[in-house]
């Protein structure tokens, strides 16, 4: 078995289908269940999750990208020894760089990226743990923006699947994640980017208990 045949593919209106994924866990580091081709539910209403129980054909879930979703768009941030890259687009709103990093991120002013704010390490630490992909960085001339893990899904607390170690999204209507290895998508149903998660748990007060 290739890199290739480990994918992600969001069903038309209804769940995810995981093929060829050992690697699941929990918020809490718990190790599930997995089978060579299982069912993630999207939709935030299964009452087996993150397994699907079907429940998207009753509540009608909808897969489509909303008119008013923050677009696609790569930004870069100049700085003397460290340049950062940020695409909104696929940011999962989880406050990493902006709790961590607040001289460096701060979306009260204009422009919210200062990359000579703290040396150049620091900030390549903090983008590292970017679980959307949406923060990358250039250093001495090299882009980072993919790393090497082992190919896996985080169920995080009461928020989006964590992909890691680059499986492959086969999404119906062709969206790609800015990084190969690792990105977000929704669970709660609510998301304006699906299948990528933008934050609106949040807003939606979307919990899992169990997970």
């Amino acid at each position: 078995m290739t890199k290739k045949d480990i994918t992600i593919k969001p069903t038309k209106h209804g769940p995810y289908k995981v093929t060829n994924i050992k690697n699941l866990k929990n918020s809490k580091e718990e190790a599930l269940g997995t089978q060579e081709e299982m069912y993630l539910c999207r939709c935030g209403g299964s009452k087996n999750k993150p397994y699907c129980d079907g429940t998207h054909s009753r509540i009608g879930l909808a897969d489509n990208k909303e008119q008013d979703r923050v677009q696609d768009k790569l930004d870069r941030y100049n700085g003397r020894y460290i340049t950062i890259h940020n695409n909104k687009g696929v940011c999962s709103h989880r406050g990493h760089c902006t709790d961590n990093l607040p001289s460096v991120f701060n979306s009260k002013r204009k422009p919210w990226i200062d990359p000579d704010a703290v040396k150049a390490d620091e900030i390549a630490r903090m983008i590292k743990k970017c679980p959307s992909g949406a923060l990358s960085y250039t250093k001495d001339g090299v882009l980072h923006k993919e790393q090497d893990r082992k190919p896996g899904i985080i169920v995080s607390k009461d928020g989006p699947y964590d992909i890691v170690g680059g499986p492959i999204l086969q999404d119906p209507y062709g969206s790609k994640p800015e990084s190969k290895e690792h990105y977000t998508l929704c669970r709660c149903g609510h998301s304006k980017n699906k299948p990528f998660c933008n934050g609106q748990h949040w807003y939606v007060k979307f919990k899992d208990p169990k997970n």
